[in-house]
């Protein structure tokens, strides 16, 4: 038995993983996928955080040190938090513009692109929205960048990670027919939520948000608001309230008791609520819970 362990140390000497440094779970979840036990991930956050806010541990720049690739959300949604934790780094690796870095931002078509950007306005990203992974439909182009981003750096396992991909890719088309098919019911449905977080899912199966808690993003609701939706909800008959877990659910609470209007909790992010640790249950409850 100390002979094969002492031979396994030998070939893992031999052949290290690529250490994969991830921003959120739903990336960690596409990676496994795609690479399996191929590479090392080291998560950087958790689902039920807030994604804008990560705090900056010791523990989070000895991970990004030893990493071969970053792969973040981007679109500024971790300008909050990881910029100073790579430069403390000092990984040429995973700096920006390096090989080692990948933004998914990149490979999505980004909404509510704002046409100009000032301190009034709250916290509003200029390259548009960041939650551009609330729609399943953005999955398939995310995990192949993933694939291809893994194969440039692991040339020798291209033909593992391809082939899972498109294992992944077959499988999750049929889960997106049978979201479409669920939401169909849902379509030209008007909901008002709390943080312009569900945006993309929203406008993909024809769901309009009214209005947010927030008077303005990142600012906290106000009586004064929170009074104006009371009779926007009344006024246009608003049957749902979206709440995500990092919020205050106050406010919500208030006004549906106000309204008659459901508050619904929903998941941002892979493991943000119990029963969703994957990518299938992330999404099957995203999509249970909106229509249903």
């Amino acid at each position: 038995m100390k002979i094969v362990w002492m031979l396994l140390l030998f070939v893992s000497t031999l052949f290290p993983k690529m250490n994969v440094a991830v921003a959120y779970p739903y990336i960690e979840q596409l990676v496994h996928e795609i690479a399996q036990d191929k590479v090392k991930i080291d998560l950087l956050s958790r689902g039920n955080w807030d994604p804008h806010f990560v705090v900056p541990k010791p523990s989070l720049v000895a991970k990004l040190r030893d990493s071969d690739l970053l792969i973040i959300n981007g679109a500024s949604l971790e300008m909050g938090w990881l910029p100073p934790l790579i430069k403390s780094a000092h990984n040429t690796k995973i700096q920006k513009g390096a090989n080692g870095y990948l933004d998914l931002s990149e490979f999505v078509k980004l909404q509510d692109i704002p046409s100009n950007v000032d301190r009034s306005m709250g916290h509003v990203h200029e390259e548009g929205n960041p939650h551009f992974a609330l729609d399943p439909y953005n999955i398939i182009p995310l995990g192949e960048a993933i694939m291809l981003t893994l194969s440039l750096h692991d040339k020798k396992n291209y033909t593992f990670y391809k082939k899972n991909f498109e294992s992944f890719k077959v499988h999750w088309q049929k889960k997106l027919k049978s979201y479409d098919k669920k939401m169909r019911g849902c379509k030209g449905m008007m909901v008002v939520q709390y943080h312009e977080l569900y945006n993309y899912f929203l406008k993909r199966y024809g769901i309009k948000s009214l209005d947010n808690l927030e008077p303005i993003p990142g600012i906290k609701p106000n009586s004064k608001h929170a009074l104006k939706l009371v009779n926007e909800i009344k006024e246009h008959n608003v049957k749902l309230i979206l709440q995500d877990v990092y919020h205050e659910h106050k406010t919500a609470e208030f006004i549906a008791k106000k309204t008659g209007a459901k508050v619904v909790e929903l998941p941002h992010d892979v493991g943000s609520l119990k029963g969703t640790q994957t990518l299938d249950r992330f999404y099957d409850t995203l999509v249970g819970r909106t229509c249903n």
